[in-house]
């Protein structure tokens, strides 16, 4: 028996030897100079103003251990923020769970499990996952709302079936050959994972498959009129549990001693889709998330990180940075309203204080 448990031990010890947030996130005490890192993140709020850099709440995590923290009332570490499109990743992450149980493949054809998809034969979910549909589909909030494929999705005509609303859009091009962002095609996708599950599994699947093994407590997802998970927008969760996923992506579908993902689902979400048109300023579509991968004779997005970064991101700023050879996580919570906040300069500044370097 104890020649067993030594063989265990030295089978398992890499992984028993990592930190994880068990029951809660550790908190490592090093001393790092924040001054510059806050006082971008963090500039004073004037009452009633709107515009500028607006962050609710800012956590660094380290290896598995919280460097930093910091959060603007009412927001605290309890709160179950609104992610908004960060629950397109989310998704894409229950999904891989499903994948790894056998229950799709990526070349499948949508329809196959979402039946109204049927007007839409050669749409696989892989085209879905790179928002590369095909669909005819306009993202615009603010700048087009009466045009907006999103918003008469989300509030108006498609509400009461988001999935369904998009399936009935006609098709633009041949599906696979270009990125064209699309919360339409998030939904989609949460409509077939609904056809994958056995008949009254699907209230509770995202919990099961995802948010219970990695103890997240904070979860709430809405669905729309047909029960279908508002997959593109509408999960909420504290910034501690979102980076539960965060470490469980940086750490290749591992969680403790399961590998609760298949690593290549990981190394799919983290593929440049490279049929995508570069967008400055942003980052670069993978498998339902955004890398710093750049495109052919394209710059970086993100130029000060690491190439291996990539993120999960929401409307006015929401994200979740993931960086494997730093084995760093951030999670940021905000309620931007203008085009102010970069992504690179954030990135920059924690990596920064991370080298000693300071201000």
């Amino acid at each position: 028996m104890k020649a067993f448990a030594l063989l265990l031990a030295l089978t398992m010890g890499p992984t028993w030897a990592e930190t994880w947030p068990e029951p809660d996130w550790p908190i490592d005490n090093a001393a790092f100079d924040w001054q510059s890192v806050d006082s971008y993140a963090f500039p004073e709020r004037n009452a009633g103003e709107r515009s500028g850099i607006r962050t609710d709440a800012l956590l660094i995590i380290r290896d598995g251990r919280i460097l930093h923290e910091r959060y603007i009332a009412p927001t605290t570490a309890d709160t179950a923020h609104l992610t908004w499109s960060v629950s397109k990743s989310v998704l894409a992450t229950v999904l891989g769970v499903a994948q790894g149980e056998g229950r799709f493949q990526l070349q499948d054809p949508a329809a196959r499990y979402y039946p109204p998809m049927q007007a839409h034969p050669d749409v696989r979910l892989a085209d879905l996952l790179h928002w590369a549909s095909g669909l005819d589909w306009q993202e615009d909030y603010e700048y087009a709302p009466l045009k907006s494929s999103v918003v008469a999705m989300l509030y108006t005509r498609g509400r009461n079936d988001m999935a369904a609303y998009t399936a009935a859009r006609n098709t633009a091009e041949k599906p696979g050959q270009r990125f064209l962002y699309s919360s339409g095609d998030s939904n989609v996708l949460a409509g077939a994972l609904r056809g994958m599950l056995d008949a009254g599994s699907y209230a509770d699947y995202p919990w099961q498959a995802l948010f219970t093994p990695l103890s997240i407590e904070s979860a709430v997802w809405e669905r729309d009129g047909a029960g279908n998970f508002v997959g593109s927008s509408y999960l909420y969760l504290s910034a501690r549990d979102l980076a539960r996923i965060g470490l469980l992506m940086q750490r290749d579908g591992r969680w403790q001693g399961r590998q609760l993902l298949p690593a290549s689902w990981v190394a799919f979400n983290r593929t440049l889709f490279d049929q995508a048109a570069a967008m400055p300023g942003e980052a670069n579509p993978g498998g339902h998330w955004w890398l710093n991968r750049p495109m052919p004779g394209s710059p970086t997005p993100w130029p000060d990180a690491p190439t291996d970064t990539y993120a999960a991101l929401g409307h006015w700023g929401q994200a979740l940075y993931i960086v494997p050879s730093q084995k760093l996580l951030i999670v940021r919570y905000a309620d931007d309203r203008g085009a102010s906040y970069s992504h690179n300069e954030l990135l920059k500044r924690v990596l920064a204080a991370l080298a000693g370097e300071g201000a």
